[in-house]
């Protein structure tokens, strides 16, 4: 452990020993004002060999100066500029990451079950401990100091993860939605390990008791900057629809809040926006650089043919709307991002893609899987033809109306 150049104490504490590993040594400041309480130390710990490095420092403010870089504080509790448990305490706050045990002649059980409790690693009775039993006590006391370190960081790092998805979770959307005349089922999984938000995010609004809104948007990178912002375009979004903004000037709006909240000018975002018409039996479909959905319908599988769009941040334009008309009223729509379709197919560079999903979609397999289970189950056939697990957020949105298929 790496501190600062303080010589060995001169009357008989052990010196450096080149043949010895520097990692299997301890550095020990003796805080004792008694030179010859000092001495007996440093020959008890010489005779034993017992591989530590002792310094001595005769007060509390000398043992301020020589404190860093020392595995162990070994403490008398009587000294000129601090007595008992106060200087305890002392030693305490400035030894940060080293063990502390105290050393004194008081034989008093009390005072060392109280010592303990404030945060000592032992308590040991001057003339009742031998070399090998203060070695013993100071190598326990690195260890159970250590321990001690290594349980608390794993708890603030077990607290901050439990924060972390609470919050997570609460930044998931609940789709606003009041009819029984369409079903949606979402699925989302983020790339980020031990992640439960991305920067893929979709949407669900219901603003009248005909139209139906929907979102799924993808924004580039993997990070948690990304995941915030892909929540606040989805935040965005949602405001925008239940404040009835003129259909052609929603994703102008969510694209200047993108260009507006973005950490670096390079991040963009894809977008795919449907508006139904449920008592029309039809779909209004706007696509900002994002795949098209999938139509279901009459046993066959197809992409909606709406105009591909620029991606959102790159160089503002109103996406070209595309309307569909469902010929029947068992159809059900999918809505993606491109972590389904970029996993490969077999050893080459080839992708799933957008044709690749939609067989996925007509293999007669998938007629026994309810459509509730069919996000799921499209996620798990995609990670078999890649061979793993895919390395990208995956979001969807499927909705259905009557049979579905």
């Amino acid at each position: 452990m790496a501190g600062p150049s303080v010589a060995p104490y001169p009357q008989g504490g052990l010196g450096r020993n080149p043949n010895l590993p520097p990692g299997e040594r301890l550095r020990v400041l003796l805080v004792e004002d008694d030179e010859g309480d000092a001495f007996l130390v440093s020959e008890l710990l010489a005779e034993t060999n017992s591989m530590i490095d002792l310094l001595v420092a005769t007060s509390l403010s000398e043992a301020r100066q020589r404190v860093a870089g020392v595995d162990c504080v070994l403490l008398d509790l009587g000294l000129p500029d601090a007595q008992g448990l106060d200087g305890l305490r002392r030693v305490l706050e400035m030894s940060s990451g080293a063990a502390v045990c105290v050393l004194t002649g008081r034989s008093d059980e009390h005072l060392g079950i109280v010592a303990v409790a404030e945060g000592a690693q032992d308590y040991l009775v001057k003339g009742q401990v031998d070399g090998v039993l203060l070695t013993r006590a100071l190598r326990y006391a690195v260890e159970r100091k250590r321990a001690d370190e290594n349980a608390r960081r794993l708890r603030e790092v077990e607290l901050r993860q439990a924060e972390s998805a609470r919050l997570e979770r609460g930044l998931l959307p609940q789709p606003l939605m009041s009819t029984d005349e369409v079903s949606v089922h979402t699925f989302y999984r983020p790339g980020r390990h031990a992640a439960l938000i991305g920067g893929d995010f979709y949407d669900v609004v219901q603003t009248r008791p005909d139209r139906v809104d929907l979102i799924v948007g993808d924004v580039c990178g993997h990070g948690v900057d990304e995941a915030a912002l892909g929540v606040e375009l989805r935040v965005a979004w949602r405001a925008l629809i239940l404040a009835g903004v003129p259909d052609d000037e929603v994703l102008p709006a969510l694209e200047q809040v993108l260009m507006s909240e973005r950490r670096l000018q390079e991040i963009f975002a894809t977008v795919a926006t449907v508006r139904l018409d449920l008592d029309a039996n039809r779909a209004t479909v706007r696509l900002a650089g994002h795949p098209p959905p999938l139509l279901l319908s009459g046993g066959k599988v197809a992409p909606v043919p709406a105009p591909g769009g620029l991606l959102l941040g790159v160089r503002p334009r109103r996406p070209v709307a595309f309307d569909l008309e469902f010929s029947t009223d068992d159809w059900s729509l999918l809505m993606y991002t491109d972590g389904l379709i970029e996993g490969r197919v077999g050893d080459g560079d080839d992708r799933l893609d957008v044709p690749g999903l939609a067989g996925l979609l007509e293999d007669p397999a998938n007629q026994a899987v309810p459509l509730a289970e069919l996000p799921a189950w499209l996620v798990g056939r995609a990670e078999q033809i890649n061979g793993g697990p895919l390395a990208d957020d995956v979001a969807m949105l499927l909705v259905t109306r009557g049979g579905g298929r």
